[in-house]
């Protein structure tokens, strides 16, 4: 009896130690982000949207230059945003993409709330209407037949503010039709072979279209977007085990992710260590998921997995990679979407983020009422990359950290990081909500990344510490702590330290817009 009441005791001692450094954390935070919030609104407010100078000019080969303010090379989720967002403002914007017909791809198919809350921003929230777009309220946890429910904290927000998961290609093709509805936004299918640089500054880009002709376009700034390329697989005519939620399975050898994409199918990913990717063709693939994964399935949804399976053509394989964000400025060219900066796809944060970056590039165009000053314009779009940091980098070092811990490992230091994820996140309260927060991209801020992914570290700690310490077991827990160490700062390092956490302190942040 005194044990239990001692173990207790000491379970107490470490949640509560750890509510002390919330409360103080939480503090920083409030105070870090009011002063951001701040800052923003006075260069928001400063904003206003300038009559389009012009500026018509003839080649010398016969094109026209001038007719065109922008143009967008790829019309996808970032592409079709922007060139909305952009032509909305009075842009006149030419977007180029390979192939206008909808997509067919295994990634880009949730949307967190954060990045419904950017698309109402961009007014953009009803090309999620009409595609059977499911609601995502929160995911499920599963570990060794227990669970862990974590719901979005949407109770601030009106209603209809959720996650969403969908089909892309019909949400890609909803956002192109938007984007077409505008006179001033032109797209045409074409494949850019290359960009049109002289003495350095981006002029616009060289492309084939769609019959094959060679052409020319030219605007005084362009804007890449390249789309990128978990073993993904359709479960046909099935729920999720809870209406509404994702679920997300801790298993070895891998995790295994289940959401819902229409009202009668459901989309499964799992994550295969790259180095031992079993062939699709000659069924390796199909016996590797009967044998290996189809037992960590929940029992609710084995008999559609394993159909799925069955049909082997319906297998499909996406490379994961991950590639932060690093400054390109060029004269006359900005580069987003996946070609710019890429996060492992865990956590559906991908369209969240280019949503967001979006919104920044809107914002920072805004004020412009002549882009031909290209070193100028470029000069000042190096802001861009500060700007974007918190949030992004949030939400790509979640992901990464997420799915670093969430695989199978031999170290036991790495197995009881896991342990301690899965049983922080059933504490509830101050812990689940925090990282509610941070996986639904509504409140993506570094330093509550930070303080949770340590206080997860030093749960796990204080649960090898317990009852007892001994040498051992401290050894144990010097060694966690390490390993922690050795996920976490690289990726806040690789993102940027400065930029991340203390974006007010460099110079690009205050930029001023060209006069």
């Amino acid at each position: 009896m005194f044990y239990i009441v001692l173990k207790l005791m000491a379970y107490q001692y470490i949640v509560g130690v750890g509510g002390v450094i919330a409360s103080l954390l939480g503090f920083v935070f409030l105070y870090y982000h009011s002063l951001v919030r701040g800052l923003k609104k006075t260069r928001t407010d400063s904003m206003e949207v300038f009559p389009m100078e012009n500026c018509v000019k003839k080649t010398g080969k016969g094109e026209v230059a001038g007719t065109t303010d922008i143009i967008i090379v790829g019309a996808g989720v970032a592409g079709a945003a922007l060139a909305y967002s952009l032509g909305k403002d009075g842009r006149r914007v030419r977007v180029i993409e390979r192939d206008l017909n909808e997509p067919d791809r295994i990634a880009g198919e949730g949307l967190l709330p954060g990045g419904y809350l950017k698309l109402i921003d961009l007014d953009l929230e009803d090309c999620v209407d009409d595609i059977d777009a499911q609601r995502i309220l929160g995911l499920i946890l599963y570990k060794d037949g227990k669970n862990a429910k974590i719901s979005f904290p949407l109770e601030k927000f009106q209603s209809h503010v959720a996650g969403r998961s969908f089909h892309n290609g019909r949400f890609v093709q909803r956002l192109r039709e938007k984007a077409a509805s505008l006179h001033n936004v032109s797209l045409e299918q074409g494949a850019v072979t290359s960009l049109l640089e002289e003495k350095g500054t981006v002029k616009g880009v060289h492309y084939k279209n769609k019959s094959g002709q060679e052409l020319t376009a030219y605007a005084p700034l362009t804007i890449v977007e390249v789309p990128s390329y978990f073993v993904g697989l359709i479960l046909k005519n099935c729920k999720p085990p809870l209406a509404n939620f994702a679920a997300f399975i801790l298993a070895d050898p891998s995790p295994i992710l289940f959401y819902p994409i229409s009202s009668t199918e459901l989309r499964c990913f799992v994550d295969v260590p790259s180095q031992n990717v079993p062939s699709v063709s000659d069924g390796e693939m199909a016996h590797y998921l009967k044998t290996l994964v189809a037992p960590k399935v929940p029992p609710e949804l084995h008999s559609a997995f394993i159909s799925a399976i069955e049909k082997r053509n319906d297998i499909r394989t996406m490379q994961n990679r991950t590639m932060p964000a690093a400054p390109h400025p060029t004269p006359g060219a900005l580069l987003i979407g996946d070609a710019f900066n890429m996060r492992h796809p865990i956590t559906a944060g991908g369209m969240t983020v280019a949503l967001s970056d979006v919104v920044v590039v809107r914002d920072l165009l805004r004020p412009l009422h002549n882009l031909y000053d290209a070193s100028a314009i470029c000069k000042y779009l190096e802001s861009f990359y500060t700007l974007r940091k918190p949030t992004a980098s949030t939400i790509n070092t979640f992901a990464n950290t997420l799915h670093k811990v969430s695989s199978a490992s031999s170290d036991p230091a790495m197995e009881e990081m896991q342990q301690a994820c899965f049983n922080y996140l059933r504490l509830g309260g101050v812990f689940s909500n925090g990282l509610s927060a941070l996986i639904s991209g509504l409140y993506p801020r570094p330093l509550s990344l930070a303080f949770h992914f340590f206080a997860m570290a030093i749960f796990a700690v204080g649960r090898l510490l317990l009852p007892f310490p001994s040498p051992k077991r401290m050894w144990s827990g010097t060694k966690l702590i390490w390993v922690a160490s050795g996920i976490f700062f690289p990726l806040i390092k690789s993102e940027g330290v400065r930029q991340m956490f203390f974006p007010l302190t460099v110079p690009a942040y205050y930029r001023a817009p060209p006069l």
